[in-house]
Formats: structure tokens, sequence, C-alpha cells
């Protein structure tokens, strides 16, 4: 198959599988705490990558190893944390949508630190983006009060780890396998991830016993395997044979798998709010659509 079609191949798996990764981190939170979910989730996913993926730690050499590790933390750790804490207080399907302005600030970090041309058309796209969260938040606020909205914040920041971590693997990771960049990624966190168990007051001894808890852990072992595992994979082929605002333009779909599973679990989503994520996506549509400028 043409490369071409191959990278859209690859966005339409992607989309489908982390639009669907914010539901099942909000099941997850129905038995665990935010700490315990982002710990076990990157412990599982680092176990089946290593057992699958070791030998292809090979094409890493010495010299790249830091920025492996810089973008374990920045493209997976962090933000495993960051969203669950934000889907303690916001609907699944709005972390989705704000988590859509990961090309926005990819196109602005890439400017400012990795000196990324750009066109006019994407300085607007990103200013009416930025718009379009603005209208999202205080949209949602009115719509869910009981709602600490203060919470996106959490996933404003995800999304600038992600919008850097795309940067690093396109500018200093292109000859590394996609395979080797995700386990080399795993090694680099799974240590501060098993620490943050320890001390997350997990309940090992309820595992068997306590329904809420083992049902959670059902919902995180999908989440890891298929969400963080393989996706991560997929993710980091998809820079590499594509540019970093075209990967990050799969948060176009996410937000529709997100809202689709939102609705589903009775989400209350309201006008104004579809008006918001209309809003973000156009100025995502206005940012990639330079993307051979850039």
């Amino acid at each position: 198959m043409h490369q071409d079609r191959i990278k859209w191949v690859y966005l339409i798996i992607l989309s489908l599988v982390w639009g669907s990764s914010f539901i099942l981190i909000k099941k997850g939170l129905l038995g665990l705490t935010p700490l315990q979910l982002g710990a076990t989730r990157i412990l599982i996913a680092g176990m089946v990558l290593i057992a699958i993926g070791f030998k292809h730690l090979k094409s890493i050499k010495k010299s790249e190893w830091k920025w492996v590790i810089l973008s374990g933390f920045l493209g997976t750790l962090i933000p495993a944390f960051l969203i669950a804490f934000a889907e303690t207080e916001i609907d699944s399907a709005v972390a989705s949508i704000l988590n859509s302005t990961t090309p926005l600030l990819a196109l602005i970090l890439g400017v400012l630190v990795f000196g990324v041309a750009f066109v006019k058309r994407q300085a607007i796209g990103v200013f009416i983006g930025l718009l379009g969260c603005l209208v999202l938040i205080f949209s949602g606020a009115n719509v869910n009060p009981h709602q600490n909205y203060w919470f996106v914040g959490f996933v404003l920041v995800a999304s600038v780890c992600y919008s850097i971590n795309v940067n690093l693997i396109k500018q200093y990771m292109q000859n590394i396998h996609p395979i080797g960049i995700t386990v080399g990624n795993f090694i680099g966190i799974m240590i501060p991830a098993f620490i943050v168990l320890m001390f997350s007051g997990f309940p090992f001894s309820e595992i068997t016993s306590n329904p809420k808890l083992y049902n959670a852990l059902g919902y995180v072992v999908l989440l890891a395997i298929i969400g963080t595992c393989m996706a991560k994979v997929l993710f980091n082929k998809l820079v590499q044979m594509s540019s970093a605002i075209f990967a990050t333009s799969v948060t176009y779909l996410i937000p529709i798998v997100a809202l689709f599973w939102g609705v589903l679990d009775n989400e209350d989503f309201g006008f104004w709010q579809f008006v918001g994520m209309g809003i973000i996506l156009f100025g995502v549509f206005l940012v990639n659509s330079g993307k051979k400028k850039v």
C-alpha cells in the first residue's frame, strides 16, 4: 500500500482507539484513583511492550536515549496522570475535545522552539482554535455547574506535553524503529510509575474481592494494551512517515468518537459546547491545511 494511504489508515485507527480511551479512563476511575490508574496503565503497557519489542532497542543509539526518555515522560507518563485527574471533574467527551488543541500547540511550539516555518492561515487557525477552547470551557461550566472546570487545565497541560513530544520525535528520532521508541519510552518511565503506585495506597489485597476494583482493572488493561501499546507504536510511525502537524490531526476524529461514547454514558453536552468543538476543529483544519509548507 502506498505510504500516503497507509498514513490515513493509521490516522483512522488511532482516532478510534484514542477516542475510546477517554471513556475507558472514566470507567477505570470508578475503582481507582487517578494516580493508581495512571501508574497501573503504564506498568501493564510497559511489561507487554518489553516482552514483544525488546529487540528493537538496538535501533536506539547511545546519544539518542536522552530524547527517547524525555519523550516517554512528555508523551506518556505526565499526560496519563493529568488526564486521569481531569476526568475526576469533567466529562470524558469534553476532555477529548480539549485534547484536540494538540495540533495548535504543536505548531506554536514548533515555531517558537524548533524553528518550524508557518503560513498566515495556520496562525489564524491557532487563534480560532484557542477561541473555541474558551467557548467550550465557559459553556461547559454553565451546562455542568457541579463540575470544577478549572480541571480543564490538566488536559491543556497534557496537550502541551503531547505537542512537545511530536516535535521531539520529528526532530531527533527519525531513524529509530517506532517500536524501539515506544519500548525505550517505557523503560524510562516504568520505575517512576512503580514508585507512584507504591505510594498511592493501591489496595492489592482487594484485587479478587472488590468488584469495583477488578472491573476498573479490566478497563485499565484494555486501555494499556490497545490505547497505549498499540496506539503508541502506530503514532510514532505516523509521525515519522508524515509531519508533526498531520500526525496530531488525529484529534479531528478523536472528539467525535469520544462524544459518541459520552452520549451513550449519559454525559450532558449543550449546544454551545458543540459550537466550541466546531470552532476548535475548524482552527485545527486551518493549521493542518498549511502542512505542506511547514
